[in-house]
């Protein structure tokens, strides 16, 4: 939960007359989640934020899911999708879907061009940078993002995103609200003591962004599919704005991990939760220190979850000589026991620390496929743990 923050002109008490130096009132705009009965912010623009002079239907190109059955592990590889044919491919449009359900979307978009402005009003984003870097202008003002950053984009914010060269993202859209779990706030929404990640490491924009424009077309994914809108004044008009619901960064260098005498479970590396979902991050650490201590993970079965590793940094001991390496996703389904590779568990005995970095994501409804995962997918993972292939 994002705390408190100020930014840019606001007037001393909410909902009273604030005009600009010619006089004219600035119209305020209150974003608010669950009804307005949790958190909110409250922007004042310099036009009216309602005023479209048009709305057109867009196709989605999102493309259908196939689940995934016969039930199997199974291995991605990112580093094999490539920019499509488009000399220019943005954050949005060019995303390609990789998996989802009813609760979330995860995409993947090797960005080199500005995207259209866009707005997700189905839900918050989660967007992971895996390589290059980025400016994210927003109603609330700008993100300058880079490699490692985590960003959270609440539902229907107006936002692009302009890469600074090749930009890789790892994108998750979900149709509720993300944030830290739970259990790492107080009451009032502070961040606990052992939580592993706080205020400090959180970014926010810091001042308003204004860009002059008339008849701006902004991109809208809604619960009917997509809509272009187009606005008589540009969006990014904002002077001041204040609250708790904005568009914030932090780093997944910034997360400390948390260990113990012997393997501890993925819910300590948590770092978000959604609809249904959860997400981890594994970060380099010290590991197990009890005398007689395994490293690597016990053979497990998520019996409610599919869980969906993606990886990101360092070296992963559990699945070293199973193919994995940096850029790729392994997804082991509810219904199958998984673990580390034959050997792993004996070569990791006396081993202190693990330089490895991962974004786990656990979603307690089965993933399907989406039309980019059957283009890099590598056909021999399942049979990894065993050394053979089916018997055909």
């Amino acid at each position: 939960m994002p705390y408190y923050r100020r930014v840019g002109a606001i007037p001393r008490k909410r909902h009273t007359q604030f005009r600009s130096p010619e006089g004219s009132l600035y119209a305020e705009e209150l974003m608010g989640v669950e009804g307005f009965s949790s958190d909110s912010a409250l922007l004042y623009h310099r036009f009216l934020p309602t005023a479209i002079v048009d709305a057109e239907v867009v196709e989605d190109h999102r493309g259908p899911l196939t689940p995934n059955h016969p039930l199997m592990p199974r291995h991605f590889r990112t580093q094999d999708l490539k920019s499509e044919e488009r000399t220019e491919v943005d954050a949005v449009t060019g995303r390609r879907t990789l998996f989802g359900n009813s609760d979330l979307t995860i995409a993947f978009a090797i960005a080199t061009a500005p995207s259209p402005l866009y707005r997700n009003a189905v839900g918050d984003e989660l967007i992971y940078v895996q390589t290059g870097a980025a400016t994210i202008e927003t109603i609330y003002g700008v993100l300058e993002v880079t490699d490692g950053d985590y960003v959270v984009l609440p539902t229907s914010t107006t936002y692009r995103v302009l890469p600074h060269g090749e930009t890789r993202l790892y994108v998750i859209e979900a149709t509720g609200h993300v944030g830290p779990p739970k259990r790492y706030l107080s009451t009032k929404g502070q961040f606990l003591e052992h939580s592993p990640y706080c205020e400090r490491d959180q970014r926010g924009p810091d001042e308003p962004l204004f860009v002059e424009g008339t008849d701006v077309p902004v991109l809208v994914r809604h619960r009917a599919g997509l809509t272009r809108f187009t606005y008589a004044n540009h969006p990014f008009d904002v002077v001041g704005w204040d609250g708790c619901l904005y568009p914030w960064a932090f780093n997944i260098r910034d997360f400390e991990p948390i260990t113990g005498r012997v393997h501890q479970p993925p819910p300590v590396h948590q770092t978000f939760e959604g609809p249904n979902f959860v997400v981890c991050s594994f970060c380099p650490r010290k590991v197990d220190y009890h005398p007689l201590a395994l490293p690597v993970p016990y053979n497990h079965a998520n019996v409610d979850s599919d869980e969906l590793m993606f990886y990101v940094g360092g070296d992963y001991e559990a699945r070293k000589g199973s193919g994995i390496g940096l850029g790729s996703l392994s997804l082991h389904p509810s219904g199958f026991t998984h673990g580390p590779q034959p050997g792993a568990a004996e070569a990791a005995i006396g081993v202190d620390y693990f330089d490895e970095t991962a974004v786990m994501i656990d979603t307690f409804r089965p993933l399907e496929l989406g039309e980019a995962a059957g283009g890099c997918e590598d056909p021999a993972y399942a049979w990894s743990w065993s050394g053979r292939g089916p018997d055909r």
